[in-house]
């Protein structure tokens, strides 16, 4: 993990509202029962953003904090895009943190 990759992360998480959209995403089938499709892609941006009560704009400019730092990936299916939790960064963020702090 570069420099740059560890001030990103920590930047995304700064954010009260990043942090929980993470947390959301940790368990999408508690967090979003009312998705209708599966949770295959991850959780429709319209899910998060009525989750979330915040403006549209502020919660794309939030996914896409999170996109940039590697924590969510993003996939389009026809009209819709969904998010899911990075797994491989989170643990390797994480790890990097056990072994220097």
């Amino acid at each position: 993990m570069t420099q740059n990759d560890l001030d990103s992360i920590i930047k995304a998480l700064s954010n009260p509202a990043r942090r929980d959209i993470l947390a959301w995403l940790k368990s999408p089938e508690i967090e979003f029962p009312e998705q209708c499709s599966n949770y295959q892609y991850g959780v429709c941006v319209g899910q998060i953003f009525e989750k979330a009560g915040l403006s549209q704009s502020t919660v794309s400019s939030h996914l896409a904090n999170l996109q940039r730092a590697g924590l969510v990936t993003s996939k389009r299916q026809g009209q819709w895009v969904y998010y899911q939790r990075n797994e491989q960064c989170i643990e390797a963020f994480a790890d990097y943190l056990k072994q220097t702090l």
